[in-house]
């Protein structure tokens, strides 16, 4: 089978598209050298033998009003192939190339790391709208969104969400991305070692909010195959980002990505609440004092009487040490919650912190990178399936 189908007479771009497909990504390519385009599914497939592909590649040289036309025959006929503009197209006209039908546009100029980025975000959109109905039931066809949440801060709410979205990406590639909504002082940034050049600020403007193409091109590449949406670079910039706006993002990301893993500000800000009542999953994260301890409790009893608290809930037990003077009992006891999962406090995590290279991206052999693992593996639909009445479990250190 040919999983990807290249639709352009430009040999040179053939040819970087046969590099990055042959350099770690499953299937072939097959080209079809012509500026002009089929006049629809019939004729592609008598051209590819019947085969279906994933991934239709409208490549250089195919005149843009054809590649328009051929993409609204194909969006209403077949919508599940994703297809991918490979064009320098103005930006004014990215509106209409995504009304079209047209799921990602890629420049001509990019290089072959560049190109398999795409393709595996392109595989994993076809792999999503044909994921089994049984599959889908647990989230209506969209993906997961998983809070972490803690109403206090400095108890590692950072790490552990950097970490859990670097695990999902090994699980789902390229289909991960993590949301800074800790939009003051957020540190999504620094714990993934990443420059942003667009934000948050960027993703709720009305051009994004209206085309998921847009709202795509301000997400920032991770190296370890993850997507993330990086807090304002300046501080006052999120007086002017609303509840309705971050609600608004996180519906759309979901309908885009298998996972949307949500960094928020400690304590119980309107932004906050507006996230979680979208959150699949929320993570509970506390450090082993009692000051942690009582905020969480008081958090969680505020939520179940907001009637907000989402059905799937992890508590994780940060930093914990037997010799803090406190067992999980005690904790358990203290906030009237079971703990999911405890993560022992790891000189390792401290390191990996400070480095700005997340410790699941290292697979280092530690405790904690045990514990983080699985944190991780809960999200997991092979362990959903198997253990969803069994979610909370004791756990001791």
């Amino acid at each position: 089978m040919s999983r990807f189908v290249l639709l352009s007479p430009n040999g040179e771009f053939d040819q970087k598209l046969r590099a990055a497909v042959a350099n770690g990504l499953r299937g072939s390519v097959q080209t079809i050298a012509s500026d002009i385009l089929p006049a629809g599914p019939q004729e592609l497939f008598a051209l590819l033998n019947q085969e279906q592909p994933e991934v239709l590649i409208i490549g250089p040289d195919v005149p843009y009003e054809e590649a328009l036309r051929f993409a609204k025959v194909f969006d209403v006929q077949l919508p599940g192939l994703s297809l991918v503009l490979v064009s320098d197209v103005d930006p004014a006209h990215l509106l209409n190339a995504m009304r079209a039908g047209i799921r990602d546009i890629l420049s001509p100029q990019a290089d072959a790391a560049e190109i398999r980025v795409l393709l595996e975000r392109a595989c994993q959109s076809f792999a999503t709208r044909h994921r089994a109905p049984e599959a889908q039931g647990e989230t209506n066809g969209k993906g997961l969104v998983i809070g972490v949440f803690s109403p206090k801060g400095g108890v590692g709410k950072t790490t552990l969400a950097t970490n859990i979205a670097i695990g999902l990406g090994r699980i789902a590639p390229m289909s991960v991305v993590i949301v800074d909504l800790d939009l003051q002082f957020g540190d999504v940034a620094s714990g993934l070692y990443l420059n942003p050049e667009h934000t948050v600020t960027d993703a709720v403007t009305p051009a994004a909010a209206q085309d998921s193409l847009v709202l795509k091109a301000f997400l920032t590449v991770h190296p370890a195959g993850i997507y993330a949406l990086c807090a304002p670079l300046n501080p006052v910039d999120a007086d002017h980002i609303t509840p309705e706006q971050v609600s608004r993002l996180v519906e759309q990301l979901s309908h885009e990505f298998q996972y949307v893993v949500l960094d928020t500000a400690p304590g119980m800000p309107e932004i906050g609440l507006a996230a979680m009542e979208h959150c699949t999953d929320v993570v509970w994260v506390s450090a082993m004092d009692i000051p942690s301890l009582r905020g969480l409790r008081s958090g969680l009893e505020v939520l179940r009487q907001l009637d907000i608290m989402p059905e799937s809930r992890h508590v994780v037990l940060n930093m914990a040490d037997a010799k803090a003077g406190l067992n999980v009992r005690d904790v358990e006891s203290t906030i009237g919650a079971p703990v999911d999962v405890s993560v022992p406090r790891s000189r390792a995590v401290a390191l990996s912190t400070n480095r700005g290279i997340p410790v699941l991206q290292e697979s280092k052999r530690d405790p904690a990178v045990k514990s983080l693992r699985q944190l991780v593996e809960r999200f997991n639909p092979a362990w959903r399936a198997q253990a969803q009445r069994k979610l909370h479990r004791r756990v001791v250190i």
